[in-house]
């Protein structure tokens, strides 16, 4: 673990360096230019050549949409705990989001005319459920779940299969569970690509949502502007923020939670108020890696991707989580401690307050959406809501009346911008 001091000179430079290294490389880049290319050229033929070449999977066309039959059966067969673990989500997740679904409005502007807002759900949404480590089946509830109570008419979920080209019970039964049908058993670049381009099995969507890899993550940011996409989500990240009152074996469990995704891309930031602490946490971290069953690629994760940094008192402490813009963060420092911060940190993707909020209940069951924005994204995109899932229209109204309170404005508008065709389409109805 690399130590910087937050009040150094170079402070933002280092960690400015550090946090590039989410950044995609060229061939990463260029790989998935390649297959978007070949699969908006060669459309179904491609999707399953790069099925059989990433996941091993031999699928032909009429393969890649699962039968309504078998994600009904796959419910049923999940264990009734599993099951009723995805029910308590799907409630909290609900429950949370329901509060935010917005709703039309209408009132009068000062000129006396109609305005207002209408939404409409999108009507054809792509979901990406990540399947490759470790198959997601929390991210079908928490994206799907948002999908469905925004009203979208048409859900087609993406997610890759295994080389037998099945996709995990736990995942059918919670897409059962929220009322999607339509689901591919496709994954990858290639799975973007059908999705936003469509081919003559798949018909294309006009948003994509959902979290993925890299190569995901790359593919939805070249496909954006044919079809919309919700942000670009990475590699997980988190920040953990310590002071004395922290219980630093929570601290230690939830760094090493996070590098469990194990894609060697993750970035681990520990920010503590002493160099002491740091070492101490360090420590309580190796020692517990012990006990889990991904070891191996939790120690590649935290020796490429895990930083300590001092910051030592609230100011240092929110200049930090605002430059890096954490997916994570978890404030595990004194209750005024907290209060100061969330006052301060403006950019992180979702915050988890006090020793007994670990990043794991935000992912699995609390209510907000896990699908969180990464790489500094924070600075400009925030979580997955139900808003995403909508369109917003403008609304204006005028009657004889109101137009002729706003023609002054339009006229004068429309002579410092010399278009006087403007001016006169207002004119002639304010006389």
């Amino acid at each position: 673990m690399r130590v910087l001091q937050s009040a150094s000179k170079t402070f933002e430079s280092e960690l400015a360096v550090y946090c590039r290294g989410s950044t995609v490389p060229k061939e990463i880049h260029d790989s998935v230019a390649a297959i978007l290319a070949d699969v908006r050229h060669r459309g179904d033929e491609a999707v399953g050549y790069y099925a059989a070449k990433f996941d091993g999977a031999k699928l032909r066309a009429r393969d890649f949409r699962i039968k309504a039959s078998d994600i009904a059966a796959a419910a049923k067969k999940l264990p009734a705990a599993d099951m009723k673990a995805l029910k308590a989500a799907h409630d909290s997740i609900v429950a949370f989001h329901e509060k935010s679904l917005p709703k039309d409005w209408q009132a009068k502007n000062p000129h006396g005319a109609t305005v207002g807002e209408l939404y409409h759900p999108i009507r054809r949404v792509g979901l990406y459920v990540p399947g490759g480590e470790v198959p997601l089946v929390s991210t079908v509830l928490m994206t799907a779940t948002l999908a469905k109570l925004a009203g979208c008419p048409q859900i087609a979920v993406f997610t890759p299969s295994n080389p037998s080209g099945k996709v995990s019970d736990g995942t059918l039964a919670a897409l059962h569970l929220v009322g999607i049908d339509e689901v591919y058993c496709i994954g990858g670049v290639q799975a973007i690509a059908a999705a936003a381009y469509g081919t003559l099995s798949i018909l294309p969507v006009d948003k994509i949502f959902g979290p993925g890899n890299a190569y995901v993550c790359e593919a939805k940011r070249q496909v954006f502007g044919t079809v919309g996409v919700d942000s670009l989500p990475g590699p997980s990240e988190i920040m953990v923020v310590c002071d004395e009152s922290a219980d630093l074996s929570f601290a230690a469990s939830d760094l090493i939670a996070q590098a469990e995704h194990g894609s060697g891309r993750e970035k681990i930031y520990l920010v503590a108020t002493s160099a002491e602490l740091l070492e101490d946490i360090r420590a309580e971290v190796q020692n517990q890696i012990k006990f889990v069953t991904r070891a191996e690629k939790i120690h590649r994760v935290l020796a490429a991707g895990w930083i300590g940094i001092v910051a030592k008192n609230a100011e240092e402490i929110a200049h930090t989580a605002n430059f890096v813009a954490p997916e994570h963060l978890e404030l595990l420092v004194k209750e005024s401690l907290q209060k100061t911060l969330l006052k301060s940190v403006t950019t992180a993707g979702a915050i988890m307050l006090g020793n007994y909020t670990p990043t794991a209940v935000g992912d699995f069951t609390a209510g907000p959406s896990h699908v969180l924005p990464t790489g500094g994204a924070g600075r400009f995109f925030s979580g997955l809501r139900i808003a995403d899932f909508m369109r917003r229209t403008s609304l204006i109204k005028y009657d004889k009346a109101s137009i002729k309170k706003a023609a002054p404005v339009v006229a004068a508008f429309a002579a410092m911008e010399r278009l006087d065709a403007h001016g006169r389409s207002v004119k002639i109805r304010a006389l």
